[in-house]
């Protein structure tokens, strides 16, 4: 995002004919930054099976019934961001291949994320995810390199603006034994700092192996992370147990849905999960995050904010891949408008979503949302 003579970023024009409703209209202020959400990763070509009856078998051959591709890795939590109406900025590596110019593309035009802290690396290949979906888990095989560090040698673009630039918030994965600068140096600018974290390979499973846990705000692990790192038996436990260490303490537990402490207040908060047929669970996680910053970001009731990152994820697996899957302000109201029209609906799960009223007031017809197909694309005729 451009910088303007105070040195805040500043927010970008939307796209002629583009719509979108933004759910932090009534905090916005002047002096605010530019970026809702900032965040920094991979990003992964994803291609993903769906269909099979069951997991490849050695020596034989398995044919899908559904396929689809999409861009991956860190580009799900951002396209959710996005999709949500959050402003969201993304300093990643791109490949100067046909992969690398797809998800650019996808991310940059197709949902109006902010690259001008990416980078593109010559002669480096896209990273790239084949996922497996049956009976109702997935498998996945990853290739790809390390992105060389920017530098006039190795990038298109040497001189892109400073990383982390001022935000509202940012989202992180915590690496167990490593400390990520940006993170601290976000913090110390002033945004709040949402993570979670991914397997810990050593098995060690230490808090203190999370420096920057500290500096977060909130911090979202599923339940068997959570328990492992509290040494508890019990999702609920290990959630109040984390709140020693992080105000606020979010543990998904599946299809039973998520759980909440707020250490500063005291106050709890579990919602359920909502029953759909999963068609590929790639980067529900990622949506579930999303859903939940923008609540947070919109200083939304606690049990409101779980409501709301519970939908997002389940109306995400319903489609294919991690980031073309997620939904956006059109498709909530659709949903919502739906479900009360039924007659077979529990009157105390439509209360639970009652507060998305107040949200989808001026919820119009936003620009068609790309979704994950089979190739890369077809040429416009």
């Amino acid at each position: 995002m451009p910088q303007n003579a105070a040195g805040q970023t500043a927010p970008r024009a939307e796209h002629p004919g583009r719509r979108q409703l933004d759910p932090l209209a009534a905090l916005r202020g002047p002096h605010d930054p530019g970026c809702d959400v900032y965040l920094t990763g991979t990003v992964f070509l994803d291609i993903i099976f769906t269909g099979l009856d069951s997991a490849p078998v050695r020596g034989t051959e398995s044919w899908a019934r559904g396929m689809g591709s999409s861009p991956g890795g860190i580009a799900n939590m951002a396209t959710a961001l996005a999709r949500l109406g959050l402003r969201t900025s993304l300093a990643a590596a791109f490949g100067d291949d046909m992969y690398g110019d797809y998800c650019r593309d996808a991310l940059e035009r197709g949902e109006d994320i902010d690259l001008s802290h990416s980078h593109t690396v010559p002669g480096w290949h896209s990273p790239v995810t084949v996922s497996m979906a049956y009976e109702g888990e997935r498998t996945m095989i990853s290739h790809g390199h390390t992105a060389p560090e920017r530098n006039a040698a190795t990038a298109y673009d040497p001189d892109a603006p400073e990383c982390p630039p001022p935000s509202r918030a940012c989202v992180a994965s915590l690496v167990p034994g490593e400390s990520q600068e940006w993170i601290a140096t976000a913090a110390r600018r002033g945004s709040r700092i949402f993570a979670d974290v991914g397997w810990d390979e050593s098995g060690e499973w230490d808090l203190a192996a999370l420096p920057d846990l500290g500096r977060c705000e909130a911090f979202l692990p599923n339940a068997a992370e959570a328990m492992r790192y509290t040494r508890t038996d019990c999702p609920r436990a290990a959630a109040r147990a984390l709140t020693e260490h992080v105000p606020l303490a979010v543990v998904t537990l599946g299809a039973e849905g998520a759980y909440a402490v707020d250490g500063r207040t005291g106050e709890s908060a579990e919602v359920p999960a909502i029953a759909v047929e999963a068609l590929d669970t790639t980067g529900a996680g990622d949506v579930f995050v999303a859903g939940f910053v923008t609540g947070s970001l919109a200083e939304w009731p606690l049990t409101d904010r779980l409501a709301f990152a519970g939908l997002t994820a389940a109306m995400s697996v319903q489609e294919f891949g991690g980031s073309l899957s997620a939904p956006g302000w059109p498709e909530i109201a659709s949903w919502w408008q739906h479900v009360r029209t039924r007659s077979d609906q529990d009157p105390a799960s439509l209360s639970r979503y009652a507060f998305l009223d107040a949200q989808l007031t001026d919820c119009g017809r936003e620009w068609p949302r790309r979704r994950a197909v089979p190739t890369l694309g077809f040429r416009e005729a």
